[in-house]
């Protein structure tokens, strides 16, 4: 069930869909097919579209009528669009934005900062979780941003439209809750009956020379290692056959502890993985952006656990389903239904 609003969150009605997609966190839109015989003209831009509840929906942006098939496809942005589309930028003579505080606090201090407190609200909970002096990446987004924020204390977001009595707008809260790890108390496995694809690949690069800012003999040089336990670090444990490297040229990089952060990430990327991808849905929890997944092959006798890192909302004829995809794992790929 999708409900329609105004430009201002009033709500109006249920809509009448033949089909609907909402990409929470990867493409972050929405399209609605609506038959023509259900199109009506309260349907205008900057009208929001959600699901009770939940933090699917977003802002309508753009239609389009197909006379052929006599429908309309309404498109917009969904609730982490608009965070992607702000920029944390570091005060005027500072190199990085700085933030101290409690969790929903700093979130509260954001969302003000950015101009989004129309159509979002901070909660006012207290989390018990405070973070102190923590530097941002340089001119990176308010989604970004406090995926990062929040990920580094065990966190993660969470969206969800709340509705309001009386014909009052609605907004969309927004909060620091703890991420769950189920992969400790629930493993899905061949046991299970859920479907599950589980790909491991060795021998990737575990030698990273990364190239900052400088000429020649001047030039920044930071080596990153893959470690025995898979951690990343400075000291070498590959050698000969089984020492792979690659090169990391970041030369607008002006500190070693800046090139050392940007290539630990990249490493991360490049070094031996083991994805998976699961009907996570049949596990029959919500589980949030953020959340971990696990999962045990015992076939090959691979383990593994992830990070859902975006959500799908589909409706068509009446069914309702939601897609989960993890770390690792893209939308374009064969994905378990």
């Amino acid at each position: 069930m999708v409900i329609l609003t105004d430009p201002l969150g009033k709500e109006i009605r249920e809509l009448t869909t033949s089909k609907v997609d909402i990409d929470v966190d990867s493409t972050m839109d929405f399209e609605l097919t609506i038959p023509l015989a259900g199109y009506k003209t309260d349907i205008v831009k900057k009208g929001r579209v959600f699901v009770p509840g939940t933090e699917f929906g977003g802002v309508i942006n753009g239609r389009k009528t197909n006379t052929a098939e006599e429908t309309v496809i309404v498109r917009g942005r969904s609730w982490r669009g608009f965070l992607e589309k702000k920029v944390l930028k570091p005060p005027s003579g500072s190199a990085y934005k700085v933030i101290s505080g409690e969790l929903n606090t700093v979130i509260r201090a954001l969302l003000s900062e950015t101009g989004l407190t129309a159509l979002f609200q901070g909660s006012t909970e207290d989390t018990g979780v405070t973070v102190t002096n923590y530097q941002f990446n340089r001119y990176t987004t308010l989604r970004k941003g406090l995926k990062k924020l929040l990920a580094s204390v065990g966190y993660r977001m969470q969206l969800t439209y709340i509705q309001q009595e009386g014909g009052n707008p609605g907004y969309v809260r927004l909060e620091a809750v703890p991420a769950v790890d189920y992969s400790e108390t629930i493993e899905v496995s061949q046991d299970s009956q859920i479907d599950f694809i589980i790909e491991e690949a060795s021998y990737q690069v575990n030698h990273l020379i990364c190239l900052g800012s400088g000429e020649l003999a001047q030039r920044m040089v930071v080596d990153l290692y893959v470690q025995g336990d898979g951690t990343i670090g400075t000291t070498q444990h590959y050698f000969g056959e089984d020492e792979i490297e690659e090169i990391y040229d970041y030369s607008s990089v002006e500190s070693a502890e800046e090139l050392t952060k940007q290539g630990t990430e990249k490493l991360s990327e490049l070094m031996d993985y083991v994805h998976m991808s699961m009907d996570v849905a049949k596990i029959g929890i919500d589980v949030g952006i953020g959340d971990i997944v696990g999962g045990r092959d015992y076939i090959t006798g691979t383990t593994a656990s992830r990070p859902v890192m975006n959500k799908i909302y589909e409706e068509e004829d009446g069914q309702t389903k939601v897609n989960y995809i993890l770390e690792g794992e893209t939308e374009d790929e064969d994905t378990i239904q």
